[in-house]
């Protein structure tokens, strides 16, 4: 229990995998003793990335003990976390979302900002500390970035993480358009996933209001193809309302190459979908033009709205 455990958030996405590798790498250059962990199944962009570098993917846990010395990346809500996680020692926190609900017995060391990726801020803390960026570390975070700004195209991304990408491939050396559309790629290949996978690919549980609410985002090259599926899809929604008593649950089927979404939207509070982006959802689904971000674009829309739709 003497390492310090790193880990991102349940439904691992590739910003949370990488950030927590990155981020034990560099308490280890600086004396530390960390280990970086994850949280869940790694999904196929992960994998593509992993495949790429020809590297290990990091040790999966479920809970951690009392006591035991963590730091969290890409996340601070207990609700996306490890089990235990309100029992642990949360030594550090480096983030670049809302912070919400977390709380501690100690001081601790926070890192948040509003940038469009962990990675972005880690290659900040790197080169404080006069860290030497190895150039599988430089992939690891030029993927994180790729990944959480749909290679740059996301209104997440910032003229800093353009900036620390093109710095860091100054050590990758890679083709990053082709590199990262290869990635983005791999990621929307879910052909092979259940319904009940696909919706916890990557979901978040969050509270809107005060609603629990689940919002999960599937990419894809083709939503029609992915609305094939809708009636499973549906089905799956619903057995996780019931099991977890949630208020809302809202999938995001991401157009990766036209920057659009669909929602597929449950739960008694459904409705507030609808006043947040003037739409009218017709057996459970509308088109979001534009929207593909989880944290700027659905996130804050609805948390805007919530109480204007309680009134």
């Amino acid at each position: 229990m003497n390492k310090v455990l790193v880990f991102g958030h349940k439904s691992p996405d590739t910003d949370t995998v990488t950030s927590a590798i990155v981020m034990a790498n560099l308490e280890n250059k600086l004396g530390g003793d960390a280990k970086a962990c994850v949280l869940g199944k790694l999904n196929k962009e992960t994998k593509f990335v992993f495949d790429y570098l020809k590297i290990d993917e990091p040790e999966l846990i479920t809970e951690v003990e009392e006591g035991q010395a963590v730091i969290l990346v890409d996340h601070n809500e207990f609700a996306q976390s490890v089990d235990g996680i309100e029992n642990a020692k949360i030594k550090k926190v480096v983030d670049h979302h809302r912070i919400c609900g977390l709380k501690t017995a100690e001081p601790l060391y926070y890192r948040a900002e509003p940038v469009g990726c962990t990675a972005t801020v880690l290659y900040k803390m790197y080169r404080e500390n006069n860290v030497e960026i190895e150039k599988n570390i430089a992939v690891l975070m030029i993927s994180a970035i790729i990944s959480d700004t749909l290679l740059f195209k996301s209104p997440t991304c910032t003229k800093e993480d353009i900036k620390v990408a093109e710095e860091l491939n100054k050590i990758a050396n890679i083709n990053i358009q082709k590199y990262g559309l290869d990635m983005l790629k791999a990621g929307t290949d879910v052909s092979d996933l259940s319904a009940d996978e696909l919706i916890g690919l990557d979901a978040k549980e969050v509270t809107i209001g005060n609603y629990k609410t689940v919002i999960a985002q599937v990419n894809t090259a083709s939503i029609p193809d992915m609305l094939k599926r809708k009636d499973e899809l549906e089905k799956a929604i619903i057995t996780k309302i019931e099991e977890n008593n949630l208020d809302l649950f809202f999938l995001a089927i991401t157009d990766i190459i036209n920057s659009n979404s669909q929602v597929i939207a449950l739960g008694k509070e459904a409705k507030l979908v609808e006043k947040s982006y003037n739409v009218t959802l017709e057996e459970n689904t509308a088109f979001l033009p534009g929207v593909v971000s989880r944290k700027k674009q659905i996130i804050p829309v609805l948390t805007e709205n919530v109480w204007l739709y309680i009134v």
